[in-house]
């Protein structure tokens, strides 16, 4: 946490950081609430004068360990939104992803956070693991929207190189008609799909903050941040990173580079594309998916009426 701080401290001179200019403030990456409340302090004394007026801050955490006490250590310092990890409320598919926690933790814990007066709660959920059925993704929906929740992640499993699953592939198995059945029950309870894993009656800012291409400060051992196209990594090896937190590694993004960005993101959500980002040719392929009815166009911005062809519609106008 000493390391973090030092790394705050020389990101916000690197950032050019002027007082409340910072809107949302996003802990995550790893599991937030193994750690107290009480090692949070310093990092928020110094981040309080640069957030503006009712900033999102948002924690992720893990329903076995989101103690009340955690949570209430929380909020006093700040936090107004809460991101919990659930993945899933059927018992049997939690021990399937070696998770720690049980469904009981996770009602528990949303239930506290909401009784402690944190009104934006949200969850993930993943599905397309080779245990899913209509009939398991529908149950876990059923006790997700009776929990006091205003946003939803839904995540289909993808094997990472490197983690635990690379070795047994054959538990992720996506199909296109449970991800559809996903997508449609979460609509059906009058949540809105504001990009392709997002839903909510509330959007979170900090996300949009990304697809919209803004600028941000990535602190920690494997964060990520990025200003005006250079990307920075901050070391990834733990260990390294606490006896070197200035050590950051840049990358000079290409104008090209830039664009394909803004294209993949603005598809796969609600914040679309400028016109004035394409050149020529690929304006030209934009129209034509827009007379097809695969875009829709507003003012001069494209929007993606079918996040789960964002992929292949960027690479059609990138050609």
């Amino acid at each position: 946490m000493q390391s973090l701080l030092e790394q705050l401290k020389f990101e916000l001179k690197r950032f050019d950081a002027k007082a409340k200019s910072i809107e949302t403030l996003f802990i995550g990456g790893g599991t937030p609430s193994t750690v107290s409340p009480e090692l949070y302090k310093p990092i928020f004394k110094l981040l309080y004068p640069y957030l503006i007026d009712n900033a999102e801050i948002t924690t992720e955490a893990n329903p076995n360990s989101a103690t009340l006490a955690w949570l209430e250590g929380m909020k006093n310092l700040g936090v107004n939104r809460i991101s919990f990890g659930v993945q899933s409320f059927d018992d049997k598919k939690l021990k399937f992803l070696n998770r720690a926690h049980n469904s009981q933790d996770a009602i528990r814990a949303i239930n506290d956070a909401y009784h402690i007066g944190i009104k934006n709660i949200s969850l993930d959920l993943i599905y397309a693991t080779a245990m899913d059925t209509k009939e398991l993704l529908d149950k876990d929906l059923k006790q997700a929207f009776a929990l006091p929740i205003n946003h939803i992640s839904a995540y289909a499993l993808t094997i990472e190189e490197g983690t635990a699953f690379q070795k047994t592939p054959e538990v992720a198995k996506e199909k296109l008609s449970l991800t559809n059945f996903v997508f449609g029950q979460i609509k059906k309870y009058g949540f809105t799909q504001y990009e392709i894993s997002n839903f909510g009656t509330y959007q979170s800012a900090h996300n949009l903050g990304y697809w919209q291409y803004k600028n941000y400060i990535g602190a920690g051992s494997g964060a990520v941040g990025c200003k005006d196209g250079v990307r920075y990594y901050p070391a990834t090896d733990i260990d390294f990173y606490i006896q070197n937190p200035l050590h950051v590694s840049e990358e000079n993004l290409s104008a090209e580079e830039q664009k394909a960005e803004k294209l993949f993101l603005g598809l796969r959500s609600r914040v679309g594309v400028d016109e004035n980002v394409l050149n020529c040719e690929e304006l030209q392929r934009a129209e034509l998916l827009t007379n097809e009815r695969k875009l829709t166009k507003k003012d001069s911005r494209f929007f993606n009426p079918n996040y789960l062809l964002s992929d292949e519609i960027a690479l059609f106008i990138l050609n």
